[in-house]
C-alpha cells in the first residue's frame, strides 16, 4: 500500500467522520430546543464532542490532502490519546459494573448493589465528603 492509497483512505474516512460530527452538532442543537431538563443539560457536552470530532477530522483531512507530515503526526497523536481514554473508560466501566459483587434477592430479577461492595470507591467518597465538609466548616467559620 503506497503513500497515495493511505492518504486516499485517510481523506475518505475523515470526510465521513466530519459529516458524522456535523450530525452530532446538529443533534446537540436540536436537544437545546427542548424544555426537558435532561436533554438541555446534555446539550453542551454533545456539541463539544461533535466539535472535537470535527476538529480531529479536519486535521487528518488537511494532513492527507496537503501531504503535511506535521498535521498527520498531530492527527495520530490526538487519536492515540483518544484511544487511551476510551481504553481507560472501558476498564473503569468494567470495574464498576462487575457482575460478581451484586446480591441476589428473592422475587427480584436483578441483583442489588450497595456502595460497600466497592470498598475503594466508598473510601474515596467518604474521604472527599469529610474533606469537603471540613473546608465548608472552615469557610463558614471565617466569614
Amino acid at each position: 500500500m503506497g503513500m497515495g492509497t493511505s492518504t486516499f483512505v485517510i481523506r475518505w474516512v475523515n470526510l465521513l467522520t466530519m459529516l458524522l460530527a456535523v450530525a452530532v452538532i446538529i443533534f446537540g442543537v436540536w436537544m437545546s430546543t427542548h424544555n426537558d431538563g435532561c436533554r438541555r443539560s446534555l446539550t453542551f457536552p454533545v456539541i463539544a464532542l461533535g466539535g472535537f470530532i470535527f476538529l480531529i477530522s479536519i486535521i487528518g483531512f488537511l494532513g492527507a490532502c496537503k501531504r503535511s507530515v506535521v498535521l498527520l503526526w498531530i492527527y495520530l497523536f490526538v487519536l492515540l490519546i483518544v484511544l487511551i481514554a476510551i481504553l481507560v473508560f472501558t476498564v473503569l466501566a468494567f470495574i464498576v459494573t462487575n457482575n460478581g459483587s451484586g446480591h441476589s434477592n428473592p422475587g427480584l430479577r436483578y441483583k442489588e448493589y450497595k456502595l460497600n461492595d466497592y470498598s475503594s470507591i466508598e473510601k474515596r467518597v467518604k474521604s472527599d465528603y469529610i474533606w469537603l465538609m471540613t473546608e465548608f466548616h472552615h469557610l463558614t467559620k471565617n466569614s
